[in-house]
Formats: structure tokens, C-alpha cells, sequence
């Protein structure tokens, strides 16, 4: 059960949700002396939250008890399940081939690199992508666009979306030639219309949202993919506790990770950069430290090889390492070509 749910003051939720308690099962195991200390109230009131939370608590597993025993699947059902589960195309057939097809539904999929390597041109590709209809091999859904540091560019999404409509037209016309041609009604304007936008400014704004989705894509089953752009730069910013940070970004992927699996949809985490002292040098690595790097389920390290952008498959249990070119260009993410360039896009 989330911390929303419990019968406490707005002001109490906000402070255990700032402190890294996002479920009542992380308040399992905490004195009413720490709770205190942490969340700065007396005693009597961090009492007083136990008190409800455990009682909430209560009911939950009362309530839950049958429906994890009904809960279980067995290992055939489950190959069964991922065999029919559709992939997000990123628009470059390369980097799909590594991947398995796409992008994967039901995983977490974190996409890390230097500035500049087109980290937020892969999110919103992927948000238009989703939209793809079902007789174009697309997912035919909806996107969520998390945007904690205001890169994301609207004009851009609109001139990649235009690209993919131009793109499936053109699949169209080779269709027409032996089979009978899908019509195509998508206008730029219906894929910005299905992309819902959040702009985030602290930490704290994205683990409440994110915590709030569970009952928002119940609302809007059609969403398919969830990005956050990105998941590092409030988490760099505002802590100095960082075991504190740690238990708050296990929390926030935990949850990530039971919205991918409940909803079947794809959840993409763009991440950024930074030094890391090993062997005596330092070493450019993905931010957030190696605790965090074992919370998603594939990690794809994105880097410059001469004037060439590469995707390599860094973490994955099911895919094997490997890596891909690919270029940024004014359609969007397409193969790489012997004339990319760090061309400017607008």
C-alpha cells in the first residue's frame, strides 16, 4: 500500500515522502525516536503516524493474503507472456536489432551518456514511436514524458512525429503494391495531443508523481510508455544524506518497476554522467553509484567513437553485450551513416 492512502495529515505525508518512506512496508521496522528524528516532530507525533500506518498495514495484508496465493504463475505462462509482448521501435533498425526488437515492455530501461549524445532525442522519439497503430507493427498507445531538468522540446516532438507519419505513409505505398494498404489518419497534432507532459522540480515532486500514477494510467490504460528525463539531476542536487538517497531511489524504482509489470508498458530512465575513481584514475560512469545500477533491468551506455554515436547493451538478462550506431537527424533517430555529424537539429 502507498503512503497516500493512510488517514494522516497532508503535511506528514510530504515528510515521510521527502525522507524516503514511500510504502507503508518501509515503515515496518522504524522506532517512533527515529521516525522522529527523521521527519523532525516529536516523538508523540511520529508515534501517532506508526500507530495509523500499522493499522493500515493491517487491513492490507488481511485483504491481500488470497490474492497472493492466487497470484502465482507458472514458468510456461510467463514464456508464453513474454513471446507475445510487442517491443517499442526506436527508429533505428540497428539499434533495435541489439535490443531484442525495441525497446522492451514490462522492464525498466535506463539510457545513460555524455551530454550532446542525444539522450532526450531518444525520449521523444520513443513517445511518438509508442503512438505507432497496431497495423504498422506500433504499440497504438499513449506517453508520459517526466522532464526534471525543461529539455524536453516541443517544436522537436512535433517534427519527429511528423518524420513518423511521413514514414508510415511511405510503408503504405510499398504495402499498396500486393496487400491491401492501411489508412493512415494520425496528424502531428493527435501524437502531441497524446503525450502527457510533466515538468518536475524537485525530488520530492517526482516521487509524489510517480506514486500518483498507479491510479492515473488506471485512468489511461492506453499509455504504454513511461520516460523520465532525467531520473539523476534532482537526486544530484538536493541531498547530502546518502543513505537517505539510496532508500529513496530504491523506492522510486521499485515502484517504476511494478507500474511496467502491472500495466505491460515500457519504462525509460535517461540518466547522465560522472567521474568515477577506479584503479587509480577516473573513469566517466553513469550516475547515481553502483547500488542504483542493479535497480533496472537492461542499462544502454550511449558514447562517441570519432564523430559516430554508438548504443551499447551494458547490463541485461536477456540480452546479449553488444553495440550499434546511430545517428541523430532531423527525422529523428535513424542508422548511423558515413556523414554524421554533431549536426544542429533546430
Amino acid at each position: 500500500m502507498e503512503i497516500w492512502r493512510p488517514p494522516i495529515s497532508a503535511s506528514q505525508r510530504g515528510k515521510l515522502i521527502s525522507a524516503g518512506y514511500t510504502s507503508l512496508s518501509s515503515l515496518s521496522s522504524i522506532s517512533s525516536s527515529d521516525l522522529a528524528r527523521e521527519l523532525k516532530v516529536s516523538e508523540s507525533e511520529a508515534l501517532d503516524i506508526l500507530k495509523v500506518v500499522s493499522h493500515s498495514r493491517g487491513l492490507e495484508i488481511s485483504n491481500a493474503s488470497c490474492s497472493i496465493v492466487e497470484g502465482a504463475q507458472n514458468a510456461w505462462d510467463m514464456l508464453h507472456d513474454e513471446e507475445s509482448l510487442m517491443h517499442l521501435t526506436t527508429s533505428s533498425a540497428d539499434l533495435d536489432n541489439i535490443l531484442g526488437g525495441g525497446i522492451h515492455c514490462k522492464e525498466v530501461t535506463e539510457i545513460g551518456g555524455v551530454p550532446g549524445i542525444g539522450k532526450t532525442q531518444l525520449g521523444i522519439q520513443i513517445t511518438v514511436n509508442v503512438q505507432i497503430p497496431h497495423d504498422f507493427g506500433g504499440l497504438g498507445g499513449k506517453a508520459i514524458y517526466i522532464d526534471t531538468e525543461g529539455s524536453f522540446m516541443v517544436e522537436r516532438a512535433f517534427q519527429i512525429a511528423e518524420a513518423c507519419i511521413e514514414d508510415m505513409s511511405e510503408y503504405n505505398r510499398f504495402l499498396r503494391k500486393d496487400f491491401q494498404a492501411c489508412e493512415i489518419r494520425m496528424q502531428p497534432k493527435d501524437i502531441l495531443e497524446n503525450i502527457f507532459y510533466f515538468r518536475i522540480c524537485s525530488y520530492t515532486e517526482q516521487i509524489a508523481l510517480i506514486n500518483y500514477f498507479d491510479k492515473f494510467i488506471s485512468e489511461h490504460k492506453d499509455v504504454k510508455v513511461v520516460v523520465v528525463d532525467s531520473v539523476t539531476f534532482h537526486f544530484r542536487q538536493d541531498f547530502d544524506d546518502m543513505a537517505l538517497r539510496t532508500r529513496v531511489l530504491s523506492g522510486m524504482a521499485l515502484k517504476l518497476m511494478k507500474l511496467a509489470k502491472k500495466f505491460s508498458l515500457a519504462v525509460v530512465l535517461l540518466n547522465q554522467v560522472t567521474t568515477k575513481h577506479t584503479e587509480g584514475s577516473f573513469q566517466l560512469a553513469l550516475a547515481l553509484g553502483d547500488s542504483w545500477s542493479h535497480t533496472c533491468t537492461n542499462r544502454i551506455v550511449l558514447y562517441w567513437n570519432g564523430n559516430e554515436r554508438y548504443a551499447y547493451i551494458d547490463k541485461s538478462p536477456s540480452l546479449r553485450s553488444a553495440s550499434a550506431a546511430y545517428s541523430v537527424t532531423a527525422r529523428g533517430i535513424r542508422n548511423s551513416s558515413s556523414s554524421c555529424k554533431r549536426i544542429k537539429m533546430m
